[in-house]
C-alpha cells in the first residue's frame, strides 16, 4: 500500500523540489521509501510514497518504467491475481516479484483497456507514455484506493490524498460551496467532486487520459464518451440486470462458501505480518472464519469496544473469536480517548467526512498496527447481499405510501409533528427502556410522507440534512453518482436499486474513504475481499430471494457463516460500529464543540446560516431532540476549516 502524486506543467521551474514537498505531505501512506521521477521534457512528474508489502527489495521501487521504455507508472494497492497475469508473460524476464511490475509489463504488452478488465484488486495508478507524452489516472472498481485529480492554475495535479495538492504552488483550493451542500446531505463529499472546485474525485471502476499538450480543458467529470471524461472499464450495473443464474439453494451456498475460499486466500499472501479487524457480526465473523479455515496457524484479530453496553459489540466479537481459536485482541474506548483523537480527524480524512465511526475505525487500525501490517476486513457485504435495515424500512414505507394521495401524506406529516419528540420519548420510555429516540425516529418519517418517488424516498432517508442548500450560504443544488445511478436501475425491485446505488455511492465515497484514510494514517494495509470483482458479480447474479428471505437480509452470507460459526453467536441485531457521539457532544466533546458551532465564528466564516445551526446545538444540548448527526457533520466541517488555514 502506497500514496502517489503528479502533475502535468508546461513549467520546469522548480518542479523538483514542488514533487518531493508533495511525495513527503502523504509520508503515512508509504514510509519505506519514496521515488520520483521527471520527464525530459519538464511536463510530466510523477512521485511516489511506499509501503513495502509484496518485493521488499529494491525492485520494487516506484516510479517504474517499463523494460521497453515505452512507460512510467506510480501504483498504489495490490493486484491479488498478479500470479495469472505474470502467467500470461511467461517467457519475460522479470526483475523482482512484485505486483506493480507484472501491472506495468501486462500493460505493455496487451495495453491499458485489457490489463484493467482483466486485473483483480484495489489500486489507483498513474501512467505516463514517453512516446504519446499522455498521462493515463485508473482507479479500481469499488473505489478501495482514492485518486483525485483536476487542474488548478497552468498545473493538471493529481494524487491520492488532497492534501499533497496543498503543497503546489498552483493550488488555489477553494472550497465549492454547492459540494458543501452535498456534504451536508450525505455526510460525506461524493463522486465525481471534491471540497475544492476544479477538483475531482475519479469515480470508481474508470481511467481518464489527459494529452500534455492540452492547457485546462472543460472537464466533465461523469462519465460519457467525450475525451475529458472518465471512461468506465466495469459496471456492476449491468450485472445486477443482465446475467441472472439460477442455481438451487445448496449450490449457490456451495459456489459462494468456495469463492469465498478461493478470494480470501488470495488475499492472504502477504511478504509482511497479517490479520484481521473483527466486529463479531456476519460479515467480518465470515472473513475471519474462512481466514482461519485456510490458516495453519492462529490469525490475528483485532476489535474496538465501547463501555457504553448500547454501541458496544466486542463481547460478541470475543465469543466469535474464542470459538474460532483466533489470535484475539480487543480494546475499550473511553471518551477521552475519543476527544484526543480529534485534533487529528481533519488531517486524516483530508476533506469534511462526518461518518462519526471515522474514531473507533482508526483506533482498531492503530490497534492492529502495532502487530501487523496488512489486515483483511467485512465491508461490502451489507451493499452486496443486503444487510441494511433501511431497505426494508423504505420498501414498506414506499409500500404503503405509494397508492395514498398526496393529502392524505400530507395530514399524516402534520399530525406526526404535533406531538414534540420529548413526549414520543416518554411514551417509548412506558413500552421499553430499550426503545431510544422515539420522538426523532417519529419526526424523521413525517419529513419522509411527501416523497414523490422512490428515489426521492430513500435520498431523504438517508439525507443527513434534507434542505443542505438552505443552509450553506450561496449554494445551488449539483448531481451525483446517487442520481445518476439510480436512474439506469429501472429492471431492479426497490431494495435491489438500493443496494446497487449503495455500492455505487455510498461505499467508495464513505465507507471506503474512512477505512483507507484511518488504516493509511498508521502505514497499515486493509483489504476487503468481499469487493472482490467476481464475488459482487456472483452475488448480483443470484435471485434477490438468495440475497433477501423472510424479511431478513443476507441470507446466503448466513448459511455460509453456519458452517464456521453457531448461530447464536451471531443471531443479534445489527449494531454496525456505532459511537455514542450524541452523549459525548454533550458531556466530554461539549468545550471542543462549542467554539465551533459559535454563531460569531459561523458568520465569520461565512459558509452557513448560523441561525439554523444554533437552533439545533441548543435542542440538542437541552434534549429536546437528538441532532447529533447533523452537528457532528458541521463540527468536522469546521475543525477541517481550521485544519486547512494552519
Amino acid at each position: 500500500m502506497c500514496g502517489i502524486v503528479g502533475f502535468l506543467s508546461k513549467s520546469s521551474v522548480g518542479n523538483e523540489a514542488t514533487l518531493r514537498s508533495m511525495c513527503e505531505s502523504i509520508f503515512h501512506r508509504g514510509p519505506d521509501d519514496q521515488g520520483t521521477w521527471i520527464d525530459p521534457t519538464g511536463k510530466a512528474h510523477l512521485g511516489f510514497r511506499r509501503l513495502s508489502i509484496l518485493d521488499l527489495s529494491e525492485a520494487g521501487h516506484q516510479p517504474m518504467k517499463s523494460r521497453s521504455g515505452r512507460w512510467v507508472c506510480t501504483f498504489n494497492g495490490e493486484i491479488y491475481n498478479f500470479q495469472s497475469l505474470k502467467d500470461r508473460l511467461s517467457d519475460f524476464p522479470f526483475r523482482g516479484h512484485s505486483d506493480t511490475e507484472v501491472l506495468l509489463e501486462h500493460i505493455d504488452k496487451f495495453g491499458i483497456s485489457e490489463t484493467l478488465s482483466r486485473a483483480a484488486g484495489m489500486f489507483a495508478l498513474s501512467l505516463w507514455n514517453l512516446e504519446t507524452q499522455e498521462l493515463t489516472l485508473a482507479r479500481d472498481r469499488f473505489g478501495e484506493k482514492p485518486l483525485y485529480y483536476g487542474w488548478s492554475g497552468g498545473s493538471l495535479i493529481y494524487g491520492s490524498e488532497l492534501k499533497a495538492f496543498r503543497n503546489h504552488p498552483d493550488f488555489r483550493g477553494e472550497v465549492d460551496p454547492d459540494v458543501l451542500a452535498l456534504y451536508l446531505r450525505f455526510g460525506y463529499v461524493p463522486s465525481p467532486w471534491s471540497i475544492y472546485k476544479g477538483i475531482y474525485k475519479l469515480p470508481a471502476a474508470s481511467s481518464i487520459t489527459f494529452q500534455s499538450s492540452i492547457s485546462h480543458p472543460e472537464f466533465k467529470p461523469f462519465a460519457d464518451s467525450s475525451s475529458h471524461s472518465p471512461q468506465s472499464y466495469w459496471r456492476l450495473v449491468a450485472k445486477g440486470q443482465n446475467e441472472r443464474v439460477l442455481l438451487s439453494d445448496q449450490e449457490a451456498i456451495d459456489k459462494l462458501d468456495d469463492l469465498l475460499r478461493r478470494v480470501i486466500k488470495q488475499e492472504m499472501v502477504s511478504d509482511v505480518p497479517l490479520g484481521s479487524f473483527l466486529s463479531g457480526g456476519i460479515d467480518s465473523s465470515t472473513v475471519v472464519a474462512i481466514m482461519q479455515a485456510v490458516s495453519d496457524r492462529p490469525v490475528k484479530s483485532f476489535t474496538i469496544g465501547f463501555h457504553e453496553a448500547s454501541h458496544n459489540e466486542a463481547e460478541h466479537a470475543k465469543a466469535v473469536a474464542k470459538h474460532l481459536g483466533t489470535d484475539h485482541t480487543e480494546y475499550y474506548v473511553r471518551p477521552q480517548e475519543a476527544l484526543d483523537v480529534l485534533p487529528y480527524i481533519p488531517t486524516l480524512y483530508d476533506e469534511p467526512f462526518a461518518d462519526p465511526s471515522q474514531i473507533p475505525t482508526y483506533l482498531v487500525s492503530k490497534l492492529a498496527r502495532k502487530e501487523v501490517t496488512v489486515c483483511l476486513s467485512g465491508d461490502g457485504g451489507d451493499e452486496l447481499l443486503g444487510g441494511y435495515s433501511r431497505y426494508f424500512v423504505t420498501q414498506r414505507l414506499w409500500n404503503r405510501l405509494r397508492n395514498k394521495p398526496r393529502f392524505a401524506r400530507s395530514l399524516s406529516r402534520r399530525l406526526l409533528t404535533t406531538v414534540p419528540p420529548h413526549v414520543y420519548d416518554r411514551l417509548g420510555g412506558l413500552v421499553s427502556n430499550k426503545v431510544r429516540l422515539v420522538g426523532d425516529k417519529a419526526h424523521k418519517l413525517a419529513g419522509l410522507m411527501e416523497s414523490a418517488s422512490e428515489r426521492e424516498l430513500y435520498l431523504n432517508l438517508i439525507s443527513l440534512w434534507n434542505n443542505p442548500n438552505e443552509t450553506v450560504l450561496n449554494s445551488q443544488p449539483r448531481s451525483t453518482l446517487f442520481e445518476t445511478t439510480f436512474a439506469q436501475l429501472s429492471g431492479l425491485n426497490l431494495t435491489e436499486q438500493m443496494m446497487m446505488t449503495d455500492a455505487m455511492s455510498y461505499l467508495p465515497d464513505d465507507i471506503m474513504v474512512k477505512v483507507d484514510r484511518a488504516s493509511m494514517a498508521v502505514s497499515l494495509e486493509s483489504r476487503a475481499p468481499l469487493l472482490h470483482h467476481e464475488l459482487s458479480e456472483f452475488a448480483w447474479s443470484l435471485p434477490y430471494e438468495m440475497k433477501v428471505r423472510d424479511g431478513q437480509g443476507k441470507w446466503l452470507l448466513r448459511q455460509v457463516l453456519d458452517r464456521y460459526v453457531p448461530r447464536h453467536l451471531i443471531d443479534r441485531p445489527k449494531m454496525g460500529f456505532a459511537v455514542p457521539i450524541g452523549n459525548w457532544m454533550k458531556g466530554p466533546l461539549r468545550e471542543w464543540a462549542e467554539p465551533l458551532l459559535n454563531p460569531a465564528r459561523l458568520n465569520s466564516d461565512g459558509y452557513f446560516h448560523p441561525d439554523l445551526i444554533q437552533q439545533k446545538w441548543q435542542e440538542h444540548l437541552s434534549g429536546k431532540r437528538n441532532w447529533q448527526h447533523q452537528l457532528w457533520a458541521i463540527l468536522m466541517f469546521q475543525a477541517w476549516l481550521d485544519d486547512i488555514r494552519i
